[in-house]
């Protein structure tokens, strides 16, 4: 038996950490992002066996794939069969892409398609594994909805809430450096205090007035007062405003622009890798080869 499923990839803007002692259901994050038409497409196939085993390929090559497996393993639960899960991933992974939530979210959408199970296991499941793992706080639920979000409250369905900003837009995007890895942020306690503070400023602004140019504006305050950006993102971003309005992907070596999208990829392949795509509005889906 085979499952397939895609999950778009998605940006932060800006964001604001939320844990709960209540549980994982109530942790995640506020804030706001872009659900992208480039994200990960799972397959995968399931064999009887005598004990659990899970083996992932990501483009191709094996995988450690820590997060996907963990959520497999929150999906199943003491269930021992053969998984064999290979994901393509379009975007890189730990630039601010959302693309170990798209493995994770694809790989656990194909495989409750396969054992019949509810949509919303294979969300939950995903979103334990990326709050567990400290790779991602919202993504999964973004990733799962589509659209340009806003996350007014935290966490999954009923408890997480999400507002969406209607429109088409082209985005661009570019990778300027080297990774940066979401746990050493996630932990770090000095940065989440700024991260938090701004990002519930940002949150509540883009509330009263929803508009994708505005949550740019509000993208590239929170870039510059929380204080992770080198001078060369700034300086990528200052250059890209010229056709557009871009800020820096959360959290990755990475920026994201709306505007003249030909102007704009022009400009930004001086400074590293480009990527376009659309905003992808359907949301985290199962597929059906022909």
């Amino acid at each position: 038996m085979k499952g397939i499923a895609f999950a778009p990839g998605h940006i932060s803007a800006f964001f604001e950490p939320v844990y709960s002692k209540q549980g994982m259901d109530r942790c995640g994050s506020r804030g706001a992002g872009i659900a992208l038409s480039m994200g990960a497409v799972s397959r995968v196939m399931v064999t009887p066996a005598s004990q659990r085993t899970i083996s992932v390929h990501v483009n191709g090559k094996p995988s450690s794939a820590a997060v996907t497996k963990l959520a497999l393993n929150y999906l199943i639960g003491d269930t021992s069969i053969g998984i064999t899960v290979n994901t393509v991933v379009d975007l890189p992974i730990s630039q601010g892409f959302g693309m170990s939530a798209a493995g994770a979210l694809s790989a656990a959408l194909a495989l409750s398609d396969l054992l019949n199970l509810p949509r919303e296991d294979a969300v939950k499941a995903a979103h334990y594994a990326e709050i567990t793992s400290h790779t991602g706080l919202g993504d999964v639920v973004a990733s799962s909805f589509g659209g340009i979000e806003i996350r007014r409250k935290a966490g999954l369905p009923p408890w997480g809430m999400l507002e969406h900003i209607p429109g088409k837009y082209e985005i661009v995007l570019c990778v300027i450096g080297k990774k940066i890895e979401t746990k050493k942020i996630l932990t770090d306690t000095t940065k989440l205090n700024k991260i938090v503070s701004y990002g519930r400023y940002c949150t509540k602004k883009l509330l009263q007035k929803p508009t994708l140019e505005f949550l740019l504006t509000l993208g590239l305050e929170f870039t510059k007062n929380i204080g992770i950006a080198d001078k060369k993102t700034l300086q990528v971003v200052n250059s890209a405003n010229r056709r557009g309005m871009a800020s820096m992907c959360m959290l990755g070596n990475s920026v994201f622009a709306v505007g003249d999208t030909l102007a704009l990829c022009k400009i930004l392949s001086q400074f590293g890798k480009v990527y376009c795509c659309m905003i992808d509005e359907q949301g985290a889906r199962v597929l059906h080869e022909r």
